[in-house]
């Protein structure tokens, strides 16, 4: 595992420090249009969007099987182990799956870290996942591997263009929730949708 670097928060800090749209803190919810595709029943959380940068994402409902969160810990030499603490894994995204994004509440703050709203920040140094084996640091956490992106214009084509994307609130047991199977249903719930209401005829896949 490696973790997060440096150019990639520092690309994504750029970007908050640009016109980040207002889907940035809320989750993309994949709609039948994506049912034939690697993206089916996802839920992504939305780390940065831009006009001119595009967008960047975390998959937060995709359970990771292996390696398992001690099995992770393990590469990075985080001790103790068993840890005092354990957060969900996720399969983040198809980018850069090993390398490591902790998506956290802003509760806890280590030494740098994208603020991507005032409650939850995406963390860049291991220092977090040390401090969680410990028992401490933030309240809620979720570590993804990889992650999602889209060019610029892209996810405006997705949204508008295709149908492929709902807009849902980023609510906490959504994005740090265990129960990974059922973030999907959640999402939707969220925005007043009932799965059998969608149909799998709308947008283009």
């Amino acid at each position: 595992m490696v973790f997060l670097h440096d150019s990639l928060l520092a690309q994504q800090q750029q970007a908050s420090d640009t016109q980040n749209s207002p889907l940035v803190g809320q989750v993309l919810v994949a709609s039948p249009a994506l049912a034939q595709t690697p993206f089916a029943c996802t839920v992504i959380y939305m780390c940065a969007h831009t006009a001119q940068g595009g967008a960047m994402g975390l998959v937060v409902n995709r359970r990771l099987p292996k390696p398992s969160f001690e099995e992770l810990l393990a590469q990075l030499d985080i001790t103790p182990s068993p840890p005092l603490r354990r957060i969900g894994v996720s399969a983040g995204g198809p980018l850069d799956v090993t390398r490591g994004f902790v998506l956290h509440s802003s509760d806890w703050k280590g030494t740098d870290g994208l603020a991507v709203t005032p409650d939850i920040t995406l963390s860049a140094s291991p220092l977090v996942l040390q401090k969680l084996a410990e028992g401490e640091g933030p309240h809620d956490a979720i570590l993804a591997m990889g992650h999602a992106s889209w060019g610029a214009g892209q996810l405006e084509e997705e949204i508008l263009q295709q149908d492929a994307w709902l807009v849902a609130p980023a609510l906490p047991e959504i994005v740090f929730g265990q129960d990974f199977s059922s973030k999907w249903r959640q999402a939707l719930a969220a925005i007043n949708l009932d799965p059998l209401q969608l149909t799998g005829q709308a947008g283009h896949a």
